[in-house]
């Protein structure tokens, strides 16, 4: 029977997608693993690959198409001894089999390829299950058996997703959260477009309509950040912690290390020991480490530090995980690539999803302080404004020093006052005694 091969959700936060290129044509063979074509998403364009072999037998979807909705076919792939006569009887190819987009993000996020649950998966005569060839293969490697995985795959096929969301020798598979435990541990779905709370956009058109306008259509990605701010901040409890940290040990043990570290090309920013800073603070006040799930608070061990990096139209906030045990040049290395990268969009969906706690540093514009908003799961955002020259009073006397103010927003849910304050003054600490950082 044809296959068909359904638009994938490829980042946590995908409900519809760009088929931007096909880089197959009807006839083409295939096997698991070729990538088959380039998807734009909310974030960024990936590859598709195949997960199942055989020939592709027509292409649904035109390149450039926009507005395709996860788990709508885009194409049909034939098996051994089928012909493209054979689509126009398949049941797979009637518009009833079509699946209907996830709408939460954490349907997205428990399989990458979601479709609806199958209560079992589907066996032919004599008990064989229907599977992947990478799937099988993966399931081997694993030790995990296939008949006690469900398929998300299409009629009931089980994929490679289901296969790593799989536990060895586990009875059922990990992603779906079938049972009351582990409905208790699935992430809480976010919001889908917000509820309207002004008034109707036919309002606003009339409002003016004698007015000259452009209008400026949402992209994936821009539907994406107004629904998960308008998310954020409806339904998380932000309180703002405010600091200012002197700088000017820190200006002057930056300018030594980056004539150290000038034969290697690496220079310093600000930004990296601030990055570096936080995750030091977090390891020092653990209970502030931690992310909200729903119906529990969970505290992480590493310091996965997430940093707001402005692009075109939004912004990505990439992780840098494991913050604590790195240097400051292997951060500074690291953070430049993950930006760049960021800015062309060819970020992988596991290098901007996790992490507890954000930095956003608007300081490079000139903006001296601000509130960020902060990004769930995560605790709490620092907002880090610009280094400015300050008269500050020291033993007695007016010096003028370089001043950097920083708002922590904390969601109360997880972290209260107290313990916020903890945090922020664990960063200033290491911001004003640079050299420790290095111990």
């Amino acid at each position: 029977m044809p296959t068909e091969i359904l638009m994938p959700a490829l980042s946590p936060t995908m409900e519809e997608g760009t088929l931007a290129k096909w880089l197959v044509k009807e006839g083409d063979e295939v096997k698991s693993g070729d990538i088959l074509a380039e998807i734009e998403t909310d974030k960024a364009t990936m590859e598709f690959e195949a997960v199942d072999e055989g020939r592709i037998g027509k292409l649904l979807v035109a390149e450039g198409s926009a507005g395709v909705k996860v788990n709508t076919p885009i194409a049909v792939l034939l098996d051994e001894g089928e012909s493209a006569d054979d689509i126009g009887s398949s049941p797979s190819a009637k518009p009833e089999a079509k699946a209907e987009a996830p709408k939460a993000e954490s349907a997205a996020a428990a399989a990458p390829a979601a479709a609806p649950s199958q209560a079992a998966p589907k066996k032919a005569a004599g008990g064989r299950v229907f599977a992947s060839p990478l799937a099988r293969r993966i399931a081997a490697e694993m030790g995990i058996d296939l008949a006690a995985v469900t398929g998300s795959g299409p009629h009931g096929r089980i994929v490679k997703a289901d296969v790593e969301g799989a536990q060895p020798g586990a009875a059922k598979p990990a992603t779906a959260a079938a049972t009351p435990e582990a409905a208790k541990t699935a992430p809480a779905p976010a919001a889908a477009a917000a509820a309207p709370t002004g008034p109707s956009a036919e309002t606003i058109l009339k409002m003016y309509a004698d007015r000259e306008t452009t209008e400026v259509a949402l992209d994936g990605m821009r539907r994406t950040i107004a629904a998960r701010l308008s998310e954020a901040k409806q339904t998380i409890p932000h309180f703002y912690l405010r600091r200012s940290a002197k700088l000017d040990e820190l200006m002057k043990f930056r300018a030594m290390l980056n004539k150290q570290l000038e034969s290697r090309g690496v220079k310093l920013s600000v930004n990296d020991f601030i990055i570096k800073a936080c995750a030091l603070a977090l390891q020092e006040v653990p209970d502030a480490n931690a992310v909200w799930a729903g119906d529990r608070i969970l505290k992480l061990k590493p310091s996965d530090v997430a940093v707001a990096v402005a692009i075109e139209g939004g912004l990505f906030t990439p992780v840098l995980k494991d913050a604590q045990q790195k240097t400051l040049s292997a951060l500074s290395t690291e953070m430049k690539d993950l930006a760049n990268r960021a800015k062309t969009k060819k970020l992988a969906p596991h290098e901007y999803q996790g992490g507890s706690f954000a930095i956003s540093n608007l300081g490079m514009f000139g903006i001296e302080n601000f509130d960020a908003v902060i990004n769930p799961p995560h605790g709490a955002i620092l907002a880090v404004g610009a280094g400015i020259q300050t008269p500050v009073v020291e033993n007695g006397e007016v010096v003028i020093r370089n001043v950097m103010s920083m708002t922590l927003s904390v969601d109360h849910r997880v972290i209260d006052g107290a313990l916020g304050a903890q945090l922020l003054q664990a960063i200033v600490n290491h911001l004003e005694n640079p050299m420790g950082m290095l111990a």
